[in-house]
């Protein structure tokens, strides 16, 4: 399968679902973008590491992580996106140290974290790209284009819209339905999504 490269483009915040935020991927060669859901410290620390200006008092936890490769001659050489099932991206860190490469498995956002603070190719393969990519109606004079944002929104509320959205639609689930939905949130790697219902969980 042939390797994609991409770019960041941005992140857009939903005005519609509070605390979502969407990394829009540019397709190098093309003008498809692979929109991926990503959670507000992720959106904040991939928002710092393209902002070169902003450093903050205290490392995070990704500038931690490159940190600690540094010291110990560790490089993110590449990041992969090689992976999509029920709308979750799998991603894989292509490591090197001493010459000998490793494959680490990551989250995509934090992935694209690091992949940012090593100045790391992001690629994904040809037929995700076909199954995700989207094309955005953006007016290449207004980099800010409304419709940008309309679309990002409904992106959002896709990938969101059969997730609990209030404390209301948990409590209305029982014990066995919440335990259900935390194993989904988990496989999900949605842990926003599982603390809340670990704790609706907890006052029963």
């Amino acid at each position: 399968m042939s390797l994609v490269r991409l770019n960041i483009k941005g992140i857009s915040y939903s005005q519609t679902q509070n605390g979502a935020y969407a990394l829009i991927l540019n397709e190098v060669d093309g003008d498809r973008k692979l929109p991926i859901v990503i959670g507000a410290f992720e959106a904040q620390s991939i928002a710092i590491a393209l902002e070169k200006e902003i450093k903050p008092p205290r490392p995070l936890t990704h500038d931690l992580f490159k940190n600690f490769a540094d010291r110990f001659d560790i490089v993110v050489k590449q990041v992969i996106i090689h992976k999509l099932v029920d709308g979750v991206f799998y991603s894989s860190l292509i490591c090197e140290r001493d010459k000998i490469e490793e494959i680490i498995d990551a989250r995509t956002s934090d992935a694209i974290a690091l992949a940012l603070r090593f100045q790391a190719p992001i690629f994904t393969y040809k037929n995700i790209l076909d199954k995700a990519g989207i094309y955005l109606k953006v007016d290449p004079k207004d980099e800010d284009s409304e419709d940008d944002d309309v679309l990002v929104n409904e992106i959002i509320n896709e990938e969101l819209e059969l997730e609990p959205s209030s404390e209301d639609e948990l409590q209305s689930k029982n014990i066995e339905e919440l335990h259900k939905l935390l194993d989904e949130a988990v496989n999900n790697e949605d842990y926003e999504k599982a603390a809340k219902i670990r704790d609706e969980i907890s006052k029963r």
